[in-house]
């Protein structure tokens, strides 16, 4: 096992950690929550100052626009955890899909690898995409019996678009990395690059998934 990898496993078990405990100790989702927003917008200031470092109105604008979205977020989910205890569990099935769905696209690429997804992402693949999906699937029949209002179909659509949206936020954060001109956001997490590295799907399949369980 190469140490890159073993850096990897290790980061992953602290960050399942970290997370198990936000869900059961709200003064950890809270500290972590603003630890998380803030350190993931420096890191996305950082890209766009390389992308703009010429435009200063469009260096501001995506600063501010990206800002507006990581707060919007953050507060968000505060306030359906201090607010809607209930609705708690809606906020972490996203999750675990698209933790499941980077798992699963990471591991099916490795082991299968075949036609690339897309030249943004050299390292994305067919296989890979079809993995994320496959894993995100699996988590159904766990969870489908804490979805009283949700017919099996609605579980399927919605759990398919959580995945879909979490691949398409890693191609978005690619996209911008490539513009930048770097492999990861930040060497913050030891064999995972920086928080934006980790949360780039999550951070646009958790708000999507939320309100498709919510109204779909």
């Amino acid at each position: 096992m190469s140490n890159e990898l073993k850096k990897r496993i290790i980061t992953s078990i602290v960050l399942l950690t970290l997370l198990t405990l936000m869900y059961f100790y709200s003064f950890i989702l809270i500290i972590s929550l603003i630890v998380i927003s803030t350190v993931s917008w420096f890191e996305f200031s950082e890209l766009m100052s390389k992308i703009f470092y010429k435009k200063k109105i469009l260096k501001l604008i995506s600063k501010f626009l990206s800002l507006l979205y990581l707060s919007s977020l953050t507060l968000g989910i505060l306030y359906v955890v201090s607010n809607k205890i209930e609705l708690k569990f809606f906020l972490v099935y996203p999750i675990l899909v698209s933790i499941a769905s980077d798992i699963g696209g990471l591991t099916f690429g490795k082991i299968f690898k075949g036609k690339k997804l897309t030249k943004i992402s050299p390292n994305k693949t067919i296989s890979g995409s079809i993995g994320s999906f496959f894993l995100s699937f699996l988590l159904i029949p766990f969870f489908y019996e804490l979805f009283t209002d949700q017919k099996i179909t609605s579980l399927i659509i919605i759990t398919a678009i959580i995945s879909l949206t979490t691949q398409l936020g890693d191609l978005f954060i690619s996209i911008i990395k490539r513009k930048a001109r770097v492999k990861n956001t930040s060497d913050l997490l030891p064999g995972h690059g920086g928080i934006l590295d980790r949360i780039d799907g999550l951070m646009f399949a958790l708000p999507i998934g939320f309100l498709l369980i919510i109204y779909f």
